[in-house]
């Protein structure tokens, strides 16, 4: 009886695990990780950076058998953490032992990031299963990889990895909470009318709930959530630099910003500026909330024949020029369309569905709910869509030689990683930051202000919401919404998505749109979720979809999918989540990966979570940060990085050592004239004891050791493509 409940037990686990036997180990991993993101607390910024963390230990493992290619964590520096890798041997068969040493590599970091996970009980039986499938003993646990052992240096790289994170600025340690990040704003009960009486309506405001079901699906402790990640900024990046980076200051407290976007727009309270851009702003979230009925007879063309195509130069570079890319009633951006699909020049075939059938399915497929491996995870999901299309090719940047499975992979996703890591250091440290309002807060407090479009009408108020016939108007007399006591007129009411309290059951209901008062207004979301806990400027999603489609188009050398189109089809009745739908298949379809990024963009703004201000600017940064990721990332794989490794011809030295004198001589004669270096001494306590930014001159920088205390200290000398530290003993007492 033992033994048959042990093969049943095996047997389940087995089957748990995603069989890809056609792919290579490091998209069978992938799978299973991202298996594990959606059995997991809803966490972007964690997730990025556990598919990046595993993504190095892939690309790690495959490049140190490659005679080309350049590690990016073993033998290297990485923020203030020194891998002291002492080489391998090179085995006859590389192939076996780069999948040996990719899957002791992805198991150990993967049972490590996932062990109290929610879903621990599912996620760590696959990756039980898949050693297993895959023909490895999950008990060997030797990092001596020395010799000749792939298991080992696959254990030594996870290790490795996981003794990084645990100083990588994420607060691994103590589960990635909050160090001092505190909300100034009192939380807003969403299933109460209207807003709290003297909040700011420019800062963020946590939400109150009697149990909190985050986005994955799981209860979270508390029915208050924290800000996710508001101090995410410190987090050791990919290819972000200093030359990106803002420290900001508030309370005594850093806030790390790169790519600074600037301030959003605000309510100005005591009736002076300009308020205009916010109050229009979150009054289009309520005019696109009337777009959620797919039984409002509107039909529209969803193909990539009217949808797409837009010109990165129609970004509105100012807060007046958002009210020309955004349409106000009729929803969407200045899509031009394609005229043509490029691989079967035939124009693309029109798709004519119900507005609010596309618009809920839009909202939903992007917002990445229960079930979802994340805003990161899921363009993941797209790459290995795109690498299994029957008509790509896995040429890198769509050039040169086909590459076998396992090179594209890992490859493929170590930039990938690379880019949506550093969009949520980028777009959290924002976040976390400027700490802006999301809708659900702003519209409610508007709305309890009054209206700000005529001081001579009733309700006036010049920090209120503006009236727009059809859409946001007074509740007036003989209205069905002012109450049995008349209680409800003069206040705000608005033609929108009536929210999750008139759904019942959401496989068989739909809320739909109507009147309803202002005060009582949701997004198109569950009602024991309502938005993500973290501040809308700027839109994360906006972030991490431009990057990952910078990064898809260089990839793959082509704007364009496979076959000039991507798909996902929702299926009539069952796709929807929050409400029953759609009330046909719906097919969302992409020309460019562009057109996928920027569709994901508007999702946001149909589902409630954001306004038009934190959109564009997520977009504009996403494409920098794309862009670094992939030129870095190509870097390693031409083997151009400037490392610490001993076999790198770029080096320096330092003397006298020991230093007897008062100067330390750098000497830097393999460097070129007037590159930029960055030099910094540090003691064995970490504490900083020199410093200094400069470019080379005379191929040597001399450094004043005056005031110094005698002992062992650290010099660093690094800059873009260089990083190399050594030991230096001072003595400079006399004895």
């Amino acid at each position: 009886m033992g033994h048959t409940r042990v093969f049943f037990f095996l047997l389940l686990m087995i089957l748990s695990v995603p069989i890809f036997s056609q792919h290579s180990v490091a998209r069978q991993w992938n799978e299973v990780l991202l298996e594990a993101i959606r059995n997991d607390y809803a966490r972007p910024t964690v997730h990025a950076r556990n598919l990046f963390h595993i993504s190095i230990a892939m690309y790690d493992a495959w490049a140190v058998y490659d005679d080309y290619s350049q590690t990016f964590f073993l033998g290297k520096t990485l923020g203030d953490y020194q891998n002291h890798f002492e080489g391998i041997l090179i085995p006859t068969n590389v192939e076996a032992a780069r999948d040996e040493a990719i899957s002791y590599a992805c198991y150990r970091l993967l049972l490590s990031r996932f062990q109290i996970s929610p879903g621990a009980e599912r996620s760590l039986p696959r990756f039980d299963s898949l050693m297993m499938i895959l023909g490895y003993d999950k008990n060997f646990t030797s990092t001596q990889y020395q010799g000749d052992s792939p298991a080992a240096l696959g254990n030594y790289i996870a290790a490795q990895i996981i003794e990084f994170g645990l100083q990588d600025g994420s607060n691994e340690v103590f589960f990635y909470s909050n160090l001092h990040y505190e909300p100034i704003n009192e939380p807003l009960i969403p299933t109460f009318s209207g807003n709290l009486i003297g909040i700011d309506p420019n800062r963020w405001q946590p939400l109150a709930f009697d149990f909190f079901i985050d986005q994955a699906g799981f209860e979270v402790p508390g029915g208050t959530p924290d800000f996710l990640s508001p101090e995410w900024g410190k987090v050791v990046p990919f290819a972000l630099t200093k030359d990106d980076l803002t420290i900001k200051e508030r309370d005594g407290n850093e806030y790390w910003v790169y790519h600074d976007p600037g301030d959003p727009c605000y309510l100005e309270l005591d009736g002076s500026g300009n308020s205009s851009e916010y109050q229009w702003g979150n009054s289009l979230v309520t005019i696109w909330s009337s777009h959620l009925d797919p039984n409002d007879g509107v039909m529209i063309d969803v193909s990539p024949a009217t949808i797409g195509n837009i010109d990165p130069e129609s970004y509105p570079n100012t807060l007046n020029e958002h009210r020309q890319f955004y349409n106000l009633f009729e929803g969407g951006d200045p899509s031009r369309g394609h005229d043509l699909n490029p691989i079967t020049q035939e124009p693309y075939e029109p798709q004519i569905v119900p507005r609010g059938d596309y618009t809920r399915v839009l909202a939903e497929f992007w917002a990445d709910g229960p079930d979802s491996e994340s805003p990161p995870g899921h363009w993941f999901t797209i790459l290995n869509y795109v690498s299994d299309h029957n008509q790509f090719e896995k040429r890198y940047q769509g050039v040169g030689d086909i590459l076998n499975d396992l090179e594209w992979d890992v490859k493929a996703y170590f930039t990938l990683g690379g880019a949506v890591h550093d969009a949520a250091i980028s777009a959290w440290g924002i976040k976390g930051w400027y700490d802006y309002i999301r809708p659900i807060s702003a519209i409610r407090y508007l709305s309890d202000q009054g209206q700000s479009s005529n001081p001579s009408m009733s309700s006036y108020a010049s920090n209120g919401i503006p009236l727009e016939e059809g859409y946001i108007e007074l509740v007036e007399l003989g209205d069905s919404l002012a109450g049995a006591e008349n209680e409800h007129i003069g206040k705000i009411k608005l033609y929108a998505w009536r929210g999750p309290e008139f759904i019942k059951d959401p496989e068989t209901e739909v809320a739909g749109v109507g009147w309803i008062l202002a005060e009582n207004w949701w997004p198109y979301q569950r009602l024991s979720f309502v938005t993500p806990p973290f501040a809308g400027y700027i839109s994360g999603h906006s972030t991490f979809s431009r990057s990952a489609a910078e990064v898809m188009t260089a990839l793959t050398g082509d704007a364009f999918f496979p076959g000039g189109i991507g798909e996902f089809v929702a299926k009539k009745d069952e796709f929807l989540h929050f409400e029953q739908g759609p009330s046909m298949d719906i097919t969302l379809q992409w020309a460019t990966y562009q057109d996928a990024s920027d569709q994901t963009s508007l999702s946001r703004i149909w589902g409630g979570i954001h306004p038009p201000v934190d959109d564009i600017v997520g977009r504009l940064i996403g494409e920098k940060i794309g862009l670094s990721a992939f030129n870095k990332a190509k870097r390693y794989f031409e083997g151009t990085v400037l490392t610490n490794l001993a076999q790198n011809s770029r080096d320096f030295k330092v003397y006298p050592n020991p230093a007897l004198e008062k100067y330390l001589v750098i000497d830097l004669d393999s460097f070129g004239e007037g590159e930029d270096l960055n030099a910094a001494l540090f003691d064995m306590n970490g504490r900083v004891a020199f410093e200094k930014k400069f470019s080379v001159l005379n191929n040597k920088l001399m450094i004043d050791l005056t005031g110094l205390a005698d002992g062992i200290y650290i010099l660093r000398v690094y800059g873009e493509l260089f990083d190399q530290s050594k030991r230096v003993r001072v003595h400079l007492t006399n004895e």
